[in-house]
């Protein structure tokens, strides 16, 4: 991280561990705002890390995600993430209103309906793992497959197009240079597939995610099929990241921390805070996600951020905030049930957070009870992290028992 006049360079490119990033420390110990250039991109933008300054910018309509498109926008991969007909980059009302209709897939009902499945998988891949013996990769039997299984069994996919998913997903969040034009390539793809899928489910509906969201109604509102097949497209790769990472880093951190282990093997029923303090405190990516423009001359924390100019937040910044978390450094498994922002906040919290806590509880809990002396077949330091993408997870992590 280097001084350039007034802003900060920040490649947020550190992978050490699970070790929170000492650029974004950095900056947090400077103030809730400050000025950054990213990897790519024309322009500089604000970084937001405190938890309130966070919460504001995410619920305050004079800040706008649709405003980036078009623009070549701060970012940490050479080719944008997102499509520009993505629900992450639409602001209300027309994202509130799809954001309500895609929500009805993930009531407590549905997720309670959807978790025989999810146990199903987990158990089944528990099997093959049981089967390979000991010493086995984790990541490998259970992380990799788990959430790539879960999405497009959910959604539907063939098991002989699943590979294809995970492929893209991977091509889509490299921050190498030089993948540019294969993140391009993978964006597309993955838009006539989803295409194609649901115009298959309009016409033969089943029992899958894509076809309960197609009868979402609200009123007389509904996904026209555009729409239906972004949303699902945004829940295959955010299926893919997230429950890719915090699988095997909350299992990491379980066969590091053997006070953490105890806990849950003596108190099964602790389960599910511990996972949300453990959320909390994972850094489960790098640096920052999406940017929003500023449509308006907005005063925060004694800084005036012009109409025009780009703020990206930090939600893991946000989530050590000591103003909002006593201790925020420390994993504390007794910690008051405090919201906190690993699944987003406001307008792009994640509508299938429920689904993700189901995945986990399932995951983690089957792997407990499986595997009751599951320890690490190798000393923690000699394991390898992700290098190439935006995400921070152990790319293999071995285990025995």
């Amino acid at each position: 991280m280097t001084e350039v006049g007034e802003s900060t360079t920040c490649p947020f490119d550190f992978s050490e561990a699970l070790e929170f990033d000492p650029s974004l420390a950095g900056l947090m110990s400077r103030g809730s705002i400050s000025r950054i250039r990213l990897p790519y991109g024309d322009a500089e933008a604000w970084l937001v890390t405190g938890f309130d300054g966070v919460r504001q910018v995410t619920t305050d309509q004079r800040f706008s995600r649709a405003g980036i498109m078009g623009h070549n926008y701060p970012r940490l991969t050479p080719e944008p993430i997102v499509s520009p007909e993505s629900i992450n980059v639409m602001d209300p009302p027309r994202s509130t209103r799809l954001r309500q209709l895609a929500s009805q897939a993930f009531t407590k009902r549905h997720v309670d309906r959807m978790r025989p499945a999810i146990e199903g998988i987990v158990d089944g891949l528990l099997d093959e793992m049981a089967e390979h013996g000991s010493p086995a990769d984790l990541a490998h039997h259970l992380s990799d497959k788990l959430p790539q299984h879960t999405i497009c069994e959910l959604l539907g996919i063939a098991p002989d197009d699943r590979p294809r998913m995970q492929m893209y997903a991977h091509q889509m969040l490299s921050t190498a240079p030089d993948t540019r034009r294969a993140a391009a390539d993978a964006k597309a793809q993955l838009r006539d597939y989803f295409g194609a899928l649901v115009t298959e489910r309009r016409r033969t509906p089943g029992d899958d995610l894509i076809s309960t969201l197609a009868a979402a109604k609200d009123g007389d509102d509904a996904f026209d099929d555009k729409d239906l097949a972004v949303m699902a497209l945004t829940l295959m790769l955010s299926g893919h990241d997230t429950a890719t990472c915090e699988i095997s880093n909350i299992a990491y951190l379980l066969l590091t921390r053997p006070e953490l282990m105890d806990l849950l093997r003596s108190r099964p029923e602790s389960l599910t805070p511990v996972l949300d303090e453990l959320l909390r405190y994972i850094p489960f990516r790098k640096g920052v996600g999406i940017p929003r423009v500023a449509l308006e001359d907005v005063e925060m924390d004694g800084v005036t951020i012009r109409a025009g100019d780009f703020v990206h937040v930090s939600y893991l910044t946000a989530n050590r905030d000591p103003d909002r978390f006593t201790t925020p450094h420390d994993i504390d498994p007794h910690r008051p049930n405090t919201p906190h922002m690993t699944f987003g906040w406001g307008g792009h919290r994640c509508i299938a957070a429920p689904l993700a806590m189901a995945e986990l509880e399932a995951t983690i809990g089957g792997l407990l009870t499986r595997f009751p002396r599951l320890r690490l077949a190798v000393p923690a330091e000699e394991l390898r992290w992700d290098t190439e993408t935006i995400r921070r997870f152990p790319c293999e992590l071995p285990v025995a028992w």
